[in-house]
């Protein structure tokens, strides 16, 4: 990851150490693998469970800005809960005074496209989805909206937004 760069002094001697840290390895940093984390799914109401199912988070980070990408499969134990669904984030998202969308699918009997919204302040995204097939306003993606879920559905969320650290 990218750190603030140091703050020379006149006169300061300067190193190789010092210029392979200072650009180097800032500049490596930004063309790196993506780092792997486990975000956490959860609801409004009751919660729900992964069982057997999967969940893969990874994300850049250059700076403040954070791009990232979760992958969630159910399983054949997964269990919906009730509510509003809710992804944790690697960064608690910057009071940017305005909300963050990105891109959400669910790849369940049917394919669906969404977004993704991100408020200030927050640790989590939600995924917002269309009403019904016939019904096409958007609203929190739950067990039963866009379609009830089953073993071997995917919720695919990508998005890009500004840490607060």
């Amino acid at each position: 990851m990218t750190f603030t760069p140091r703050t020379w002094v006149v006169g300061e001697v300067v190193t190789a150490a010092l210029m392979n840290q200072e650009i180097r390895d800032q500049l490596n940093s930004m063309f790196a693998a993506w780092t792997s984390y486990t975000p956490t799914w959860t609801s409004s109401g009751t919660a729900p469970a992964l069982g057997n199912g999967t969940i893969i988070g990874r994300y850049m980070k250059i700076g403040r800005t954070v791009v990232c990408h979760i992958n969630m499969t159910s399983g054949s134990t997964s269990t919906y809960g009730t509510g509003n669904y809710n992804w944790s984030i690697p960064f608690t998202a910057a009071n940017a005074g305005a909300s963050i969308v990105g891109t959400a699918h669910l790849l369940g009997v049917d394919r669906w496209s969404g977004e993704i919204v991100i408020s200030p302040n927050a640790s989590n995204c939600s995924a917002f989805m269309s009403i019904s097939g016939t019904n096409t306003k958007i609203d929190f993606m739950t067990a039963t909206r866009p379609e009830t879920l089953a073993s071997g559905a995917q919720v695919r969320l990508t998005f890009v937004y500004e840490s607060a650290t």
